[in-house]
């Protein structure tokens, strides 16, 4: 299996896919993967000609230095999942300062509100770290087509926004949410839950499959109180926020009307934050 550190080795080796009109997929990540990794790498082996899975955290979408500090890191394991999907697939593991050549800091991005809802809100600067590094990545690996999980739904609106606004050409899929059989969405951070946690945890995804039910006869303020109230009977579990909010711009609803719209929900279990979403349509 190709594991490269250097981006302009990364280049190169992928020239000659370049020349002969190969497709290329990419995966970014940030390691500890997950069978939801795995499905993304999937896709992409299926739809391209040549897969690219990249594996770095991201120091700079971290707004809080302890969850930097706890992110797994799980270079060995993560390659040998990716050679059971398939022994070619490229792997790009750099360095920060490889990355970010000695300057680890952030651009500022306008991604006409995206980043200001949700995930925005409760984590400054969180969006403009993704920004900065799916665009290096996007420079780097010059995809033509590039894979998200849907877990992370706002984030693929972002990057969505940063391929129309940079007029990159890229082919961005979203792909569905890989859940673990209770329900509950798969996520590195999943790893930091306790067996307990992690039994408990599948209450999000009911919480949600409820507020889809409750959507089809009651107004949008009442769908976000019964969710709510739902938590109250589940002391452990501390809401940070749950939105109904339009797919396309994520702009708060407050009346239904003719359009697609999804809940979201982010909560924190102990000391560890999860989110999921739900499409209500």
């Amino acid at each position: 299996m190709p594991i490269f550190t250097k981006k302009d080795a990364l280049k190169a080796h992928l020239q000659h896919y370049r020349d002969s009109g190969k497709a290329i997929g990419f995966v970014p990540t940030m390691g500890a993967l997950h069978q939801g990794h795995l499905a993304l790498v999937k896709q992409s082996v299926a739809q391209n000609g040549a897969t690219v899975v990249s594996i770095f955290v991201n120091p700079t979408q971290f707004n809080n230095p302890d969850d930097l500090l706890k992110y797994p890191r799980t270079l060995d394991a993560d390659v040998q999942k990716i050679a059971t999907v398939h022994p070619d697939v490229v792997v790009f593991a750099p360095e920060v300062d490889e990355m970010y050549d000695g300057n680890t800091q952030s651009k500022h991005y306008d991604f006409d509100g995206l980043e200001t809802k949700m995930e925005g809100a409760h984590r400054p600067g969180h969006f403009d770290g993704v920004g900065t590094i799916v665009k290096k990545l996007f420079d780097i690996v010059q995809p033509t087509n590039a894979y998200f999980g849907e877990k992370d739904f706002q984030q693929l609106q972002i990057v969505k926004k940063l391929v129309e606004k940079e007029s990159l050409g890229i082919n961005i899929v979203g792909c569905p949410i890989s859940r673990e059989e209770s329900g509950l969405a798969m996520s590195s951070r999943n790893e930091r839950l306790t067996e307990k946690e992690r039994k408990d945890a599948a209450i999000i995804y009911r919480i949600l499959q409820e507020a889809r039910e409750h959507f089809k006869t009651e107004s949008i303020a009442e769908v976000r109180e019964h969710a709510l109230e739902a938590f109250e009977t589940h002391p452990e579990f501390k809401p940070e926020y749950f939105e109904i909010a339009e797919e396309s711009t994520l702009e708060t609803a407050t009346l239904k009307e003719n359009r697609k719209y999804r809940a979201f929900i982010a909560v924190f279990l102990g000391n560890v934050r999860l989110i999921d979403n739900i499409s209500l349509n």
